[in-house]
């Protein structure tokens, strides 16, 4: 997962396509670093999601734009939108649900 160090790389990747998700955490914190490679395996189940990771502890201005108060944050947009919004105690099987609802929906 590339990683975002400003606002406004934020703005352009989240308006960039139909399916942007955000990983927001910090590297001293396992369960985020253990939950990284479930996400990107998730998303390639998805075709034109990507994903981006903004490290908490470089650029925390992150967690103020998007009212982060527990890691990890995961956050999907639709179009731009923020949709989808999971903190920390993440369920893979339901996340892949709740995007797959909206990936349906969009791709029928």
């Amino acid at each position: 997962m590339q990683n975002i160090k400003t606002i406004s790389e934020i703005d352009t990747f989240k308006e960039s396509g139909d399916f942007r998700l955000l990983y927001l955490s910090r590297p001293a914190c396992g369960v985020c670093i253990a939950l990284i490679p479930k996400i990107e395996k998730l998303i390639k189940e998805f075709i034109g999601m990507e994903a981006r990771y903004i490290d908490l502890d470089e650029f925390p201005e992150a967690a103020g734009k998007f009212s982060i108060f527990t890691i990890p944050g995961i956050l999907i947009f639709v179009k731009g939108k923020e949709t989808i919004r999971k903190a920390r105690y993440v369920s893979i099987d339901e996340l892949h649900d709740e995007i797959g609802r909206y990936y349906r929906l969009l791709n029928s």
